[in-house]
């Protein structure tokens, strides 16, 4: 999408414009979808659940948006990171409520219990970024995007994504570290949180 076709459709949806709406939703649903489902997980009531409430908040604060602080995927992008975010709130509160017994639990294997741990530490680290270095992170790594079409996107230069790209990593690396010392190992190789 270039410049002239997103102010467009910005200006349609401070507007209320169901055909801006419309095509802001085509332009973004898939890449969207992506997004969510890498950070939130598998599960596609969750990302559907997630995205409803993100094109919601959108709606809301469409009046709000301003191209000067950046493209409209941008702005989306921090929607959703928001959105996930409260889901994982939620998420963590009804698994306190719903903890069973101990002793009642059924364990999977250690394997599966580490790829599934490894990939929650990720999507918990990518969603304590901030919006900038989350969505960048996002558009590189998880849908693939060139640094050029990310420049382009973000009607920037190639060398500040590039620089940009490099303080991301950092902080990521820096939570992910972070998170992964917050976990030990009990003698019965179990891992717990502290």
């Amino acid at each position: 999408m270039n410049e002239q076709q997103e102010r467009a459709i910005a200006q349609g949806l401070r507007a209320g414009e169901p055909e801006a709406w419309r095509a802001f939703y085509d332009a973004y649903s898939e890449r969207a979808w992506r997004s969510v489902a890498r950070i939130a997980g598998p599960n596609r009531a969750d990302i559907a659940d997630i995205l409803q409430e993100s094109f919601l908040a959108a709606a809301r604060s469409a009046r709000n948006y301003d191209h000067r602080r950046g493209t409209l995927w941008a702005w989306l992008a921090g929607i959703l990171r928001n959105q996930i975010a409260l889901h994982f709130r939620k998420q963590r509160r009804q698994q306190r409520i719903d903890e069973p017994t101990v002793g009642t639990e059924v364990r999977p294997p250690p394997d599966i219990l580490e790829k599934a741990e490894t990939a929650m530490l990720v999507r918990k680290a990518l969603s304590s970024l901030n919006d900038d270095y989350g969505a960048l992170l996002a558009a590189k790594y998880l849908d693939d995007e060139t640094v050029a079409n990310i420049a382009q996107q973000e009607q920037s230069s190639i060398e500040a994504v590039r620089s940009k790209l490099a303080r991301a990593r950092r902080a990521f690396r820096e939570t992910f570290d972070r998170l992964t010392s917050d976990i030990s190992v009990s003698p019965s190789g179990q891992t717990d949180d502290r």
